[in-house]
């Protein structure tokens, strides 16, 4: 056989695949595995509570504030009392046994009287007993006194329900900023990760020569940032957690179960607290107008200072005798007209600084009313601002979300740069992280809404 039929041989041999050869395998992808300590989640806090009920529980045992308004309420029934007794009638006994050293034979402050039916005070000690009774009958500034304390209480009453609307809404706040927080905390972790793995794709590019020592940097710079994120969370999540220990009346940090029912808080709210059927029934404007009013009949008491009063009293005396026990030697009734002539302008000084206080109880009763409106109405414009907001974000994040997809895609094959990779991660990091607080936003403004115009009972 010639040397070209063997060349030709040769070569068709050598083109023919063998018969029993397998078909090769796809390559594998490269795989990402990604050890970092920071990604371990944050411990979960000592003491945490898991339903509403259970929170507005602990803020009723232990709240201060609540306690401090209680007090409040118990301070202006203990001044209203006092008002009264000075319209009520007030009775006094007493009792003493005397004896005179010098003259042991002379009864003491003892005279002679009718009533003794000739007989004797008791020697040498004599014992007497006395009792009175005094009873207001006209009386104005007395009168006034006991409407300003009246007013007093009553808006010592509205200012414990507006205390309580407070630390509920105080409370709601509290829960959901820490349930914010645990979620952002969750969200830094997760976008720390891809950083890593991002990281660890382009390490891997740069050792098979698709990509240079700017896209490790740029990239490695990216998970600084990420790094800086995470830590920040979670001090925010911390700060929160010990926020929400302190609206429970502990001095340590509080956390929130992974139970716990964010989307129920507002039915829960609801029946903690009651709408109001108008602005001006609001607590905190009741408690203002009771202060005017107060301050306006203490006022009028003032002025009545200048007014004369009457009154009566009563006076009834016994003496020990001798051979009986004792008779009453006296017993007289008197009425007592009193009439003000000068003290010195203490009762014009008295009315002018009344006058003062209830100027400053008007003013604060016209700025509570306009604090009052324009927070009613951020509150109702805040539901819809979230609700707007929350959609953006969504949308935004879906965008981001198929950004960064597409720009991983594009680097794998060798297309994209490390800067469109670093760019698209962190806008997706931050996208995730705005549209999680948008939606705890949303909670909150529809709580707020609502607890800016209820009264809390419980």
């Amino acid at each position: 056989m010639s040397s070209p039929t063997v060349l030709l041989l040769a070569l068709v041999a050598s083109s023919t695949p063998p018969a029993s050869s397998a078909p090769v395998p796809p390559p594998v992808p490269f795989q990402t595995k990604v050890e970092d300590p920071m990604l371990a989640p944050v411990p979960p806090a000592s003491q945490q509570v898991g339903t509403w009920e259970q929170a507005l529980a602990l803020v009723r045992e232990r709240s201060t504030n609540l306690r401090t308004a209680e007090a409040g309420v118990q301070r202006a029934e203990g001044r209203w009392r006092q008002a009264l007794a000075a319209l009520l009638p007030n009775a006094r006994a007493s009792a003493s046994a005397a004896h005179d050293f010098l003259n042991s034979d002379t009864p003491v402050g003892v005279f002679a009287t009718p009533a003794l039916e000739g007989r004797k005070p008791t020697t040498p000690i004599v014992g007497t007993v006395s009792a009175s009774l005094s009873q207001s009958l006209v009386d104005v500034g007395a009168w006034r006194n006991l409407s300003s304390n009246a007013a007093a209480e009553r808006g010592a009453v509205a200012s414990l329900q507006d205390m309580r609307r407070r630390l509920t809404l105080g409370l709601a706040r509290s829960l959901v900023a820490t349930v914010a927080a645990e979620r952002a905390a969750e969200l830094n972790r997760v976008g720390l990760l891809q950083a890593l793995e991002r990281s660890a794709l382009t390490t891997r590019s740069f050792d098979l020569g698709a990509s240079n020592q700017l896209d490790v940097v740029r990239v490695n710079q990216d998970v600084a940032l990420a790094r800086g994120s995470l830590v920040a969370g979670d001090e925010q999540l911390r700060r929160a957690r010990e926020a929400l220990g302190i609206a429970l009346g502990f001095g340590h940090a509080v956390g929130v179960a992974s139970s716990f029912n964010l989307n129920g808080l507002m039915e829960d709210a609801r029946k903690a607290c009651t709408p109001l059927e108008d602005l001006e029934s609001r607590p905190d404007l009741v408690s203002a107008r009771a202060q005017v009013e107060s301050s306006r009949d203490s006022r009028r008491q003032a002025s009545a200072g200048y007014l004369p009063t009457l009154g009566l009293t009563s006076n009834l005396q016994g003496v020990t005798t001798d051979p009986d026990f004792g008779r009453f030697s006296s017993w007289s009734i008197a009425a007592v007209l009193s009439v003000p002539i000068w003290e010195g302008g203490l009762r014009g000084g008295l009315v002018r600084e009344r006058e003062g206080i209830e100027k400053q109880a008007e003013q604060t009763l016209e700025s509570n009313r306009r604090d009052a409106s324009v927070e009613v109405e951020q509150a109702r414009r805040g539901v819809d601002v979230a609700q707007a907001l929350v959609k953006t974000a969504s949308e935004s994040r879906e965008l981001a979300d198929r950004t960064d997809r597409l720009t991983r895609r594009s680097f794998e094959v060798g297309r994209g740069s490390s800067l469109e990779l670093v760019q698209s991660g962190a806008a997706l990091r931050q996208a995730e992280l705005t549209l999680a607080l948008r939606e705890f936003e949303l909670v909150q403004a529809r709580l707020d809404a609502f607890l800016t115009e209820a009264r809390c009972d419980w």
